[in-house]
């Protein structure tokens, strides 16, 4: 089949099982020959430019010794004026290159939603070019560049030499980039503070998806970090794409002006069938002979890598509640459960279920399941003194975000319904973030992301120890999962290790105090 480009240009796509955001896509094939029209011609100037012919494929772009020449340069400035800025403190400046309004893009983390968040960057209108890339695992790798080499042709400059595997990779794909462009952090969470220090030491600007810390310990770093972006005029974006969404903004605006009265309580709901990796069977050597590897690869099924199904999955909906509440909660106390689940050896509860409290007595439920044949719903509310709001009722878009009187959903008493079609928050959250790189906004999500990710901590600590906790003890736990996130190497030991049986510990209330499972203290 053909696709028209932005040029109205055809392009010839071919099917992958790879995909994101509802679209299967692999390589992209010119189809401007040498007889095509001029209009086709110039809207490949940048191919001609490139010294590529007509008829190549962008997944195997040719190198030119011109780009690699710049693109030497580039990265040599880059680091000198980044080591520059590290010993003295001072704020990286606003910088391009005279004459080159692109923003440079690179991606750390190829997996579907590091891909997703990729596409969404070089979508814009704003002159946008993914780089470089990075990752563990070479397959994942490939087939991200597979489908945005097909998906985005005229955006893609991502060249073999130019592709990184391995626990340092990060470095490699920020080393390419100059202050000012981006780059896409989306490997498992435990990496998250790791490479947003690279990052802070480059001055690059950066967009990192949730949830940014799964404990304590790398929390509170990541605040820190947060500070020190800060500092030198660094704009920082989270993936809680939800709060970019212009329909629950004005739902916001609209409970802070008292259409439903004073909140009194919210609801969320993320009851699902398993998704993702939060339910994995027991390692195969032979098909995986790295035990690091295959914890990364299943990352929701292991604590230390994605503060498991729970952290990932409901962070969406407890950042709803806590954004129109305008508050974070300062307390949890929660149930959760495993039933009979055969071989499979993740970390996880099926079921979730929390109460939080915020600091004014406002209660707010969550209802998080992981399970098969079951009632699936995905959506928050919140409940007034005069009324009640659905913040969301379909997933993360479209919110179909409306207010009521009272507090049942009834047709006849709505007051406001958001307008609709609602624009894609997955790309609004990058307008947001590229309109304050270009007009040098201040631009800082850290603080609330993190605060965001840890309340969501300290819901799942107080299922999975069976206590109520505090978010001050929380903020006092010492228990870090993976401290030595920064050292992992691809032949070195996981940071959670199976028994003989090929089992990991796994959370049992009331049995290990308030931390979530045994713990082998120096």
């Amino acid at each position: 089949m053909t696709s028209p480009d932005a040029e109205g240009c055809e392009w010839d796509f071919e099917p992958d099982l790879e995909s994101w955001g509802g679209e299967l896509v692999k390589g992209a094939v010119c189809l401007a020959g040498p007889q095509a029209s001029i209009s086709a011609k110039n809207a490949h100037k940048e191919c001609l430019r490139r010294g590529v012919g007509f008829g190549h494929t962008f997944t195997s772009m040719e190198n030119n010794p011109a780009n690699t020449s710049r693109r030497d340069f580039i990265k040599t400035a880059t680091q000198a004026t980044a080591g520059l800025s590290v010993l003295s403190g001072i704020k990286i400046p606003y910088v391009h290159a005279q004459g080159d309004d692109i923003i440079n893009v690179a991606l750390v983390g190829c997996g579907g939603r590091g891909t997703g968040a990729a596409s969404n960057s070089l979508g814009l209108k704003q002159g946008t070019r993914l780089i470089a890339m990075a990752d563990v695992q070479e397959n994942r790798l490939e087939a991200s560049f597979n489908g945005l080499s097909g998906k985005h042709p005229d955006r893609f400059s991502v060249s073999a030499d130019s592709k990184f595997i391995g626990f340092d990779a990060y470095k490699k794909a920020i080393d390419m980039l100059r202050p000012n462009d981006v780059v896409i952090l989306a490997t498992p969470p435990a990496f998250r503070w790791v490479q947003f220090k690279y990052a802070i030491e480059k001055g690059v600007n950066v967009f990192m998806e949730k949830p940014i810390c799964v404990d304590a310990p790398s929390g509170k770093r990541m605040l820190e970090l947060g500070k020190l972006a800060q500092a030198k005029n660094m704009k920082v974006g989270v993936g809680l794409m939800c709060r970019h969404c212009r329909v629950r903004g004005e739902l916001f605006d609209r409970i802070q002006q008292g259409e439903i009265g004073d909140i009194i309580l919210g609801r969320a709901y993320r009851l699902q069938a398993p998704v993702g990796t939060c339910f994995t069977h027991p390692r195969d050597v032979k098909t995986d002979p790295n035990e690091l590897i295959y914890q990364i690869k299943n990352f929701h099924s292991f604590l230390w890598a994605s503060g498991g199904a729970f952290s990932d999955f409901n962070i969406h909906n407890i950042d709803e509640i806590c954004w129109m509440k305008n508050d974070f909660p300062i307390e949890a106390k929660a149930t959760g459960g495993r039933t009979d689940r055969g071989d499979y050896v993740d970390q996880n509860f099926d079921h979730y279920s929390v109460e939080y409290t915020f600091r004014d007595g406002t209660k707010f439920w969550l209802e998080g399941r992981n399970a098969f044949k079951t009632h699936n719903e995905f959506a928050s509310y919140v409940h007034g003194t005069k009324g009640m709001a659905v913040v969301s009722t379909a997933g993360h878009f479209p919110s179909k975000a409306m207010t009521f009187k009272g507090q049942n959903k009834n047709p006849k008493e709505i007051i406001w319904r958001g307008k609709q079609p609602e624009p894609n928050p997955y790309d609004l959250e990058w307008q947001d973030l590229v309109e304050a790189i270009v007009n040098n906004k201040p631009y800082s999500e850290v603080e609330r992301g993190a605060m965001a990710s840890l309340v969501t901590v300290m819901g799942r600590m107080s299922a999975h120890t069976g206590q109520l906790v505090t978010f001050d003890q929380l903020m006092a736990h010492d228990h870090e999962f993976a401290p030595n996130a920064d050292k992992l190497t691809l032949d070195g030991p996981a940071p959670l290790i199976a028994d003989a049986n090929g089992k990991y510990p796994i959370p049992q209330a009331g049995v290990n105090g308030l931390y979530e499972y045994p713990v082998q203290k120096a």
